[in-house]
This record gives structure tokens, C-alpha cells and sequence, in this order.
């Protein structure tokens, strides 16, 4: 029963397996690539962070990002998301409330996303499309980490 779902379920730190994109016309393809990297973290505190890299991100020509060139900033800036902030639950529903980000505009801002299974090993969230007209809806597919031996 949905209302019986706690916060606590979701503690721990999960390893991104997929990312999928679904356009209002259905028309699907990889988010992040097809192998992307990423972990989704729930403290017991409440606090959560979120981490993800597609697949096959080129490093800069350079150690220092300031020396990189716009273009080569802009495409790690394309590749790469993060946010971290605090999180509630409702029944299927959890709600991260940003505190900082890669993009600014999410700062303040609730992402909620719709828990579609979880069952201690996996968690499936959907998040819906921002209203832009453009942002399709996009399904996550996390797995419990369980270390460094579970790393590709």
C-alpha cells in the first residue's frame, strides 16, 4: 500500500543502469548514452545527491577547464548533470528540493520523480516533462550499489 512506503526504503546509494527518454509521440533513445554513469545517493538524514556522466565523455585538451576551449566546456557541460539537496516521500512519489546544481535553474526549485518499482534492489524513477513543449519524459533504472566491486 502506497501510503505505508517510507523515506527509509530509499536510503542507500544507487547505480545508474539506463536512462531512457520517451517523446509525447513515443519516440524513445538513450539519455545519457548508451552506457552512462551515474549514483543516486538517500541519507537518513534526508539529504540527496545525484551524479550522472554519458557514456564515452572526452576528456579536455587541457588539466585545467579554465584553459579549455568554449566548445570543449560546452560539450562536458552537455554531457555531465549533479545536483544534490534534500528529499521527501509521498506514497510513489519522492521530491528532491535542489540547493545547488549544475544548472542553475533547478537551484530552489522540486524535481519530483514518480518511484515506478522499488524493491530493494531496484529503484525505477520517472520524471516527468518539463514544461517547455520539448523535454520528453524520462525513466531512470537504478540498481543498490553495493561498492567498488559493483563498478564497471
Amino acid at each position: 500500500m502506497a501510503s505505508q512506503r517510507t523515506k527509509e526504503e530509499l536510503i542507500g546509494t544507487w547505480k545508474l543502469v539506463s536512462a531512457t527518454d520517451t517523446t509525447a509521440t513515443g519516440v524513445t533513445r538513450d539519455t545519457f548514452g548508451p552506457n552512462p554513469s551515474g549514483f543516486l545517493t538517500y541519507t537518513v538524514d534526508g539529504r540527496m545527491m545525484a551524479i550522472i556522466s554519458n557514456a564515452g565523455r572526452k576528456p579536455l585538451s587541457t588539466i585545467s577547464y579554465t584553459t579549455a576551449s568554449v566548445e570543449e566546456r560546452a560539450e562536458a557541460f552537455a554531457t555531465f548533470a549533479a545536483y544534490a539537496g534534500t528529499f521527501t516521500r509521498q506514497g510513489n512519489q519522492v521530491t528532491h528540493h535542489v540547493q545547488i546544481s549544475w544548472l542553475q535553474n533547478h537551484v530552489g526549485t522540486d524535481l519530483v520523480r514518480a518511484i515506478l518499482q522499488l524493491d530493494g534492489e531496484q529503484l525505477i524513477l520517472r520524471a516527468p516533462p518539463v514544461p517547455d513543449g520539448v523535454t520528453p519524459t524520462t525513466v531512470l533504472v537504478w540498481q543498490r550499489w553495493k561498492g567498488d566491486s559493483d563498478l564497471q
